[in-house]
Parts: C-alpha cells; structure tokens; sequence
C-alpha cells in the first residue's frame, strides 16, 4: 500500500471547513424492524456491528435532493449566500443517472446558477476525504474561493433483499462542507491518500442476477446492480493498517496520535471504530461515533460525525483534528487539520 502525502506548507493560504450540512432521511429503521424484513436477530446486529437503527431514504430522496438539502443546511449554518458558493463536488457511487454528474443535478435542486460542477467517485466511504482534498487544491490554486462538497448516497437502494450481512449494515444520509480559504498554517494542513488494489473485490457494487427462495429474480432500485461487502476482508485491513495510517498521518507533522484532539473514523461499524482507538491507545471520547444511530451511511458518515463533534463542543478552533475514511478500492484517505476560528475565514461571508 503506497502512500502519497501532500502538505500545504508552501501554499500562499490554508484551506478550512466553514461549516458542515447535514440530512437524514425521517423514516428510521430499528434492529426489531429489520427482524421483521429478513432473517435475523436484533441481538446479534447489535453485539457484532454495533448498530441500533439506520436512516432509510424515502422513495422521493435521491442523491442529489438528499445532496442539496445538506449544502443548503451549510449555507444556513454559516449565513452563507448559496449563489456565492463557485464549485459544487459532489462524491457519491448512487448517482441518479450515469450522466450528467450528480453535482449538477443537486445545483439544480439547490437553486444555483453560479458554480461549475462535477462529481468524483472514489469508492464510496473514502469520498469524504478524496473530494475534500480536490476542494483542497482547488481552493489552493486561487480558481475557486467557497466550495461546496457534497458526500450524498442512497446506499439502501442498492441492497440485496437476500443478504443479510449488508441488509444490516447501511443506511442513507448525506453531508455537505463549505470549504473557503484560511489564513496559512490552519485549516487541511496535510492529506495523505492510498490505495490498496488486492482488496478490490471486498466492497463493491456489481452487477449480479438475483432471484429469492421462489425463484423470481429480484431487482434493487438501480436494476441488477448490489451492494456487496465481505465484512471480514473489510475488518482486517481496517484494524491491520488505519491504525498505523493514522501514526504516519499525525507524524507528516511532527506529531503522535496522543497530540490529537480529536480522531474521526470511517463508520464502518462500532466495533471497528472502537478496535481502531484501542489500537491507538486512546480513549473514545477522542472520536465521534453515529453509526449506532445511523448505520453506515458511506462517505456522508464520518461528515457527520465530525459535525457532531463540532456541535457538542468537542472540537474547537486550534484542535488538532484527523479524518480518516476507507472503502471500497481498497482506498483510504486521511486529513489532518487545524480547525479554525470564524475570523481565520479570507472569503467574504
């Protein structure tokens, strides 16, 4: 696994995250529910992964209106004009058609005029990190100075009604960052992403004839296409190299795991996000944990859990804050930040 650090150093301003969107999907779907809909048990849910409940989307959510209602929450959050904001990424592996880009339809539901728009697929789950650092270097450049990046996905509509594991596992939620420029020093100071093809086929979304116990083929809401995972593949490389992922991270900058404020995971499942900090050796309130809540809602999961933290106090200006997502690649993307103070800030509001 090859890693291909990129620092800030020399870069004329920082780049920081203005504000986190959020939006969840009403309809919450228990492990008493799920017992209900296929063969399993709400004990065994929630001693492996983990997970309470999970968010479903409604027949009406898309990922670009789920998309839309996020960015538009960051621009609320942030008393933001949305018609100011220039570029819109959108990361996602549910677009609502092959093309034209996801991105541009959530302008579209969004009301904007303004901004250039386009998508990047980097497997699902890492997308929070991958898209963020494109908005990164965009933002660096001086091309573009507010950009929204959209982390947006109707998970649930891939699922296999026969497979248990991912039935279990997912849910649909979708986040947006406002990413503007900072004063230098603050804000995404390093990025480290990596892939590890060996594990190319332990997460993907395949085309897959399907039939149930009676034979008749079975269709998810994007045809033939399925999520699969093979969860044992995924928890070994998670617990085998994001810990040291995270060491090599904190150390791009001269620093330990123990100099973090506050680390924030992929939500993969509970158990994983917990086996990560233990390896650390660092307590859990050092991270922000919503996949018992919400299931693994992909990219958009680790978003939200780092605007959890912001919202409970638990990250503020000058922490020394990581993200770390992994997925389907195998890829992994880590950020390493200093978060800022509102008047760290050098776009107009």
């Amino acid at each position: 696994m090859s890693d291909h650090p990129r620092t800030a150093e020399a870069q004329p301003c920082g780049v920081g995250i203005r504000a986190i969107g959020q939006y969840l999907p009403e309809r919450v779907v228990t492990n008493a529910d799920l017992e209900r809909m296929i063969d399993t048990s709400a004990e065994w849910i929630t001693e492996k992964i983990g997970i309470h409940s999970r968010r479903f989307a409604a027949e009406s959510d898309t990922t670009a209106t789920m998309g839309a209602s996020a960015l538009l929450d960051a621009c609320t959050r942030s008393g933001v004009d949305p018609d100011s904001i220039d570029l819109v990424i959108c990361g996602t592996v549910t677009p609502d058609l092959m093309a034209p880009a996801t991105a541009v339809s959530v302008m579209r539901h969004a009301g904007l005029t303004q901004a250039v728009a386009f998508d990047v697929n980097s497997g699902g789950c890492a997308g929070s990190v991958f898209a963020l650092d494109v908005a990164a270097k965009y933002v660096r450049s001086g091309a573009y100075r507010r950009v929204a990046v959209v982390l947006a996905d109707t998970v649930t509509k891939l699922l296999d009604p026969t497979d248990r594991m991912t039935a279990v596992i997912f849910g649909d939620a979708a986040a947006c960052y406002l990413v503007e420029p900072v004063v230098p020093g603050s804000g995404v100071t390093t990025t480290v992403l990596s892939n590890d093809p060996s594990g190319y086929h332990s997460a993907l979304v395949s085309r897959d004839p399907v039939t149930d116990a009676e034979g008749k083929e079975v269709h998810s809401a994007f045809g033939q296409n399925f999520i699969r995972i093979v969860g044992r593949d995924i928890r070994n490389f998670a617990l085998e190299n994001i810990p040291g992922f995270v060491r090599k991270l904190a150390e791009e900058e001269n620093l330990t795991p123990e100099d973090l404020d506050m680390v924030v995971l992929h939500q993969a499942n509970r158990r994983i996000v917990e086996g990560i900090m233990d390896a650390l050796r660092l307590p859990y309130e050092r991270t922000s944990i919503n996949v018992d809540r919400f299931g693994n809602t992909s990219a958009a999961g680790s978003v939200l859990a780092l605007r959890e933290a912001v919202d409970d106090g638990r990250i503020t200006a000058g922490d020394r804050v990581v993200l770390v997502s992994f997925g389907a690649g195998l890829s992994v993307g880590g950020a390493l930040m200093r978060w800022n103070a509102p008047q760290d800030f050098l776009a107009a509001p």
